[in-house]
């Protein structure tokens, strides 16, 4: 991939259950991913996005790719995010979380350390280990720059890292470490292998999000493309937290767009009422308080509507990458 090129780049997961997660969610802005010649291509498309080309990589490819700029967009997780780029904030914009690839980066510990419950204990526990073996106690992870910045954070010094290779939650159980750092979603593998979540061991709470490089070549072709394509995410997003209702009231008040929005967060896309036709569109968590509160006002009926899609003039989530970036 080359940032020369005048289309965007965006790069998915190449397989798996974060692909599939990941076409889901463009799907729902109606954009749809294809690989050119089949699942064995790592390039592809974005239908309905006709400057954009696609790249399927692994989640920890997308990250590098990302932080080099040979990516403009992608999906990946922020745990891969965090843990490759200690700067990820100064070359990278997390656009938004994605909803699904959720897992928690922890610090465990043996279920038999009863006395062990949190970050301060283990400093303790450390000491008692130098002072009896005359060695480090071992943390295995393949997390190593994420759990160096959380034990300094948590004044846990008197450790060493062993990088895993392998299934980092056995490391204990085999006498390869003390303790681990991993990813875990349910927990049960860490049950099942015996260990505990330290109570402030949770490191980071991971999920997929939508990420920009502000190291890639962000030419007015690039900046057009993700407009579109931002616009479309951003107006399905909002369109499945929103919802339109519609009345009529026989005396509609002369300030009642400025009280529904007071009230419930309610605009009135459409201007004010114009013959007592009142159009709102609101949270969807507020459309029967509002509906109570037109028939309260007078109106008979209340029709409540699902959106397809709520676009603005303004695309909030362009607006975050556009000031990110610099000046044309």
């Amino acid at each position: 991939m080359s940032g020369s090129s005048s289309r965007l780049v965006l790069a998915v997961p190449s397989k798996g259950r974060l692909q599939e997660n990941a076409a889901a969610f463009f799907a729902r802005a109606g954009l749809e991913l294809t690989q050119g010649r089949g699942a064995r291509d790592y390039r592809g498309a974005l239908i309905g996005a006709p400057g954009v080309e696609v790249a399927f990589l692994s989640a920890s490819e997308i990250a590098a790719q990302l932080a080099s700029g040979a990516a403009h967009l992608g999906v990946t997780g922020e745990d891969l995010i965090r843990e490759s780029l200690p700067d990820a904030d100064a070359r990278l914009e997390l656009l938004t979380p994605l909803g699904f690839g959720h897992a928690n980066v922890v610090v465990a510990v043996p279920e038999a350390w009863i006395d062990v419950r949190g970050m301060a204990d283990l400093e303790d526990v450390a000491a008692a280990y130098r002072a009896r073996r005359g060695a480090r106690m071992r943390v295995a992870t393949k997390y190593v720059n994420l759990t160096r910045a959380f034990f300094a954070r948590a004044g846990v010094a008197d450790y060493r890292i062993v990088e895993s290779l392998g299934a980092t939650e056995g490391a204990p159980a085999a006498g390869g470490a003390e303790l681990i750092v991993d990813i875990t979603t349910t927990g049960a593998t860490l049950k099942a292998n015996a260990l505990k979540v330290l109570e402030d061991g949770v490191i980071l709470r991971s999920e997929a999000n939508l990420v920009a490089s502000l190291t890639a070549e962000w030419g007015p072709a690039q900046r057009e493309a993700a407009r579109a394509v931002l616009a479309r995410i951003a107006a399905e997003e909002e369109a499945r937290k929103s919802r339109e209702l519609r009345a009529f009231l026989p005396r509609p008040p002369a300030d009642l767009a400025a009280e529904a929005e007071a009230r419930f967060g309610a605009r009135a896309p459409f201007g004010p009422p114009a013959d007592g036709r009142v159009a709102l569109v609101c949270p969807a968590g507020q459309a029967a308080a509002l509906a109570d509160w037109l028939i309260g006002l007078g109106a008979a009926d209340v029709a409540v509507s699902a959106l397809a899609y709520l676009f603005r003039a303004e695309s909030g989530l362009y607006a975050r990458l556009a000031a990110r970036l610099p000046q044309e």
